[in-house]
């Protein structure tokens, strides 16, 4: 883990170096530290906000399935989660760790399962549909945007099919638990106790699918709210940097490059998409935002978007493992 994060780090300094090369940029430290410290704060702010709008769309789902956890356990969840998203490809290490707290509040790993399939659903969902309208918007990088949104929506829609036949289609997922089941006695000599615990849990992960699916249409616009609270926050936050410096804040082209890079930060090549953002980062403020203010830009939003979640994320786990293996 500590190979991960330190690898995670090196790359996104390593590549931030270099765009403050190719850039040329000439905002020095004095005048950093000489920047608009309310839009600085804002920027701060608006990652907070993203932490915390996503601990209550977390609350939320949960009590879909009548689970009732604190909004103060959501968040722990939530910030330890994105410790573990910066040091994976795709921020994939997230997710397992808040199924195992959400089961260590009692759901089933089947319910926990599906509620944070849920999450990343409304995530995708989200990606999906708000792309094409910024695109149209502000026919900005509409080749690129256009060809990441494709590929990923085709990804989607197959995961979504594939999803509707385990649940429309109680037999197929029989028959994927058994073909699971057969490969279980090459790892574990308990095999077929394995077995039954994993076909328990699918049984309940499709259950609480169904549930999830099936709430009222006013707690499915509170979630889908949510998901636009939380990655508005999250976006907002180059044009709060931008505006720190005395720059426009170009929300509209700034919404819509964020857009795309959060989608091509998906692809699982470096921990915490590192390197692979920093370049998105250059490359699309480049067509819109003053060269000389790119290298900080990356920087400052790297620093608040992903060492911060290093940092508070770190702290948070550390609180997490002591207050359960020490105290």
């Amino acid at each position: 883990m500590r190979k991960k994060a330190l690898l995670g780090i090196l790359i996104s300094i390593l590549t931030i170096a270099i765009i403050f090369k190719l850039t040329e940029t000439s905002v020095t430290w004095r005048a950093i530290f000489q920047a608009n410290l309310l839009s600085l704060s804002i920027a701060f702010l608006l990652h907070v906000l993203f932490w915390f709008f996503w601990a209550v769309r977390l609350k939320v789902l949960a009590s879909f399935l009548g689970h009732r956890i604190s909004l103060g356990y959501a968040i722990e969840m939530t910030i330890a989660s994105v410790f573990l998203a910066a040091i994976t490809p795709s921020s994939a290490g997230g997710e397992p760790l808040r199924v195992k707290m959400l089961h260590d509040a009692g759901a089933s790993v089947g319910s926990a399962t599906a509620i944070v399939l849920a999450e990343r659903l409304l995530d995708a969902i989200f990606f999906t549909s708000a792309l094409p309208i910024f695109l149209l918007l502000t026919g900005f990088s509409t080749k690129l945007g256009i060809k990441v949104g494709v590929v990923f929506s085709i990804c989607l829609f197959g995961f979504i099919i594939f999803l509707w036949a385990l649940v429309k289609q109680p037999e197929r997922l029989d028959n994927f638990t058994s073909w699971i089941v057969r490969f279980l006695p090459r790892f574990t000599k308990r095999a077929e106790k394995a077995g039954e615990r994993i076909k328990s849990e699918l049984v309940m992960f499709r259950s609480a699918l169904i549930s999830i699916t099936k709430n009222s249409y006013k707690n499915i616009a509170t979630v889908i709210f949510l998901t636009a609270l939380i990655w508005f926050s999250e976006f907002l936050v180059p044009s709060a940097i931008l505006a720190a410096f005395g720059c426009d804040p170009q929300f509209l082209l700034s919404l819509t490059s964020q857009l795309i890079l959060v989608i091509l930060s998906l692809i699982p090549l470096t921990p915490g998409a590192s390197g692979i953002a920093e370049i998105g980062m250059g490359y699309l403020y480049s067509k819109f935002a003053p060269q000389h203010v790119i290298g900080v830009l990356t920087g400052i939003w790297r620093f608040i978007t992903y060492f911060l979640n290093l940092i508070v994320g770190f702290v948070v786990n550390v609180k997490l493992l002591k207050s359960k293996y020490i105290d």
